[in-house]
């Protein structure tokens, strides 16, 4: 889930020199003696999946022997800027963040670096500059698996509509090229219609009722992140489309998160599919970093012990790549892809608590 960051890169760089430029919003829980003080950015509180990260996150840090302090960048950059000059004074560790413009972060992204203050990324990567490691899940798979599963369920022809997130997000970027180039290549007699959002729910709603009016024959929709999931269901209840899968009309929808919602949403027939972000292992796996950072440990590109596979993104930078399964109300195979069915225990949507 991304927003466009409302601060240019510009004032990113002010803000470091200014500590009170765009606010922090700082949050902080109790730090013990003698446990490593690390630092987490929370890129936002507004969305169930972001919402479920910010409760794993203290759990992770009391598992792994850390003391913590937290902040609420509001999707800014100049407010990320910020809150990371209040850690830096605050004397952490380390840094855990998820920069929504991966563009406008790298000057922050410096400044950490001189401090000699490891960053962990979470869900997105920056597109330039270094950090210890990157924990993400495939985001191009997202595309992929999502376009498999509508190419098979339309019998390979017909209309979709993509709706997109925003494209000065890394994932943004990943899943719309993904799902475009699987489409050609796998259902050319798909017509795909992307369309914009920048990650806002009711501009996702009001182009596709848009291209719903335009095209009444549209029977798929992609959704790249559960940011459009009230719209959407919104919108197909209006046209008279929000029917279960064994109806004529029923219009074929894939999300991405893997929030209870969907998952609700899937067994009652709403929508069809997500793909499985997993929040819970976004926190872990970013303090665990973290730890191993400030313990002066290294790895190398390959499989792990955790079932991902950390692979080497350019010269400086790896990215912990975390599973991030499809999820149906069968848990069949969809296009060679396999999926899990959408009840399944294994699903941190089925056991958020």
């Amino acid at each position: 889930m991304r927003l466009r960051a409302v601060c240019s890169a510009v004032a990113a760089l002010s803000a470091l020199a200014l500590l009170t430029a765009c606010g922090g919003d700082a949050q902080t829980t109790s730090t013990t003696s003698g446990k490593p003080l690390v630092g987490v950015d929370y890129p936002r509180s507004d969305t169930d999946f972001w919402n479920s990260y910010i409760k794993y996150t203290p759990e992770a840090a009391k598992e792994l022997g850390l003391s913590l302090k937290t902040t609420n960048s509001q999707n800014d950059v100049a407010k990320l800027t910020a809150n990371a000059q209040t850690f830096i004074s605050q004397g952490v560790k380390g840094v855990a963040m998820a920069p929504q413009d991966t563009a406008a972060v790298a000057p922050t992204l410096t400044q950490l670096e001189a401090k000699k203050i490891p960053v962990v990324t979470v869900d997105t990567r920056p597109d330039t500059g270094k950090v210890y490691m990157v924990v993400r899940a495939d985001n191009r798979a997202y595309g992929e698996k999502a376009c498999q599963y509508l190419g098979t369920k339309l019998g390979g022809k017909g209309k979709v509509v993509m709706l997109q997130g925003g494209l000065d997000s890394i994932n943004g970027r990943d899943r719309t090229e993904a799902f475009n180039e699987c489409m050609k290549k796998n259902y050319p007699d798909v017509t795909v219609f992307g369309e914009a959002t920048n990650w806002d729910g009711a501009v996702a709603a009001q182009k596709l009722q848009t291209r719903l009016t335009q095209h009444p024959d549209i029977k798929g929709v992609y959704m790249q992140s559960s940011f459009a999931l009230s719209g959407t269901l919104q919108v197909l209840k209006q046209k008279g489309l929000l029917v279960g899968p064994k109806d004529n009309k029923h219009v074929f929808v894939v999300s991405n998160d893997g929030i209870p919602e969907e998952l609700k949403s899937i067994a009652e027939g709403k929508i069809d599919a997500t793909v499985s972000q997993p929040a819970d292992q976004y926190a872990k796996y970013a303090l665990y970093y973290l730890k191993a950072a400030i313990d002066g440990k290294t790895f190398a590109p390959g499989k792990t012990d955790h079932d991902s596979t950390i692979i080497k993104v350019r010269d400086g930078l790896l990215e912990d790549q975390l599973s991030a399964p499809l999820v149906t109300a069968d848990g069949g195979t969809y296009g060679g892809v396999p999926s899990v069915q959408s009840d399944s225990t294994s699903l941190w949507g089925n056991n958020r608590g």
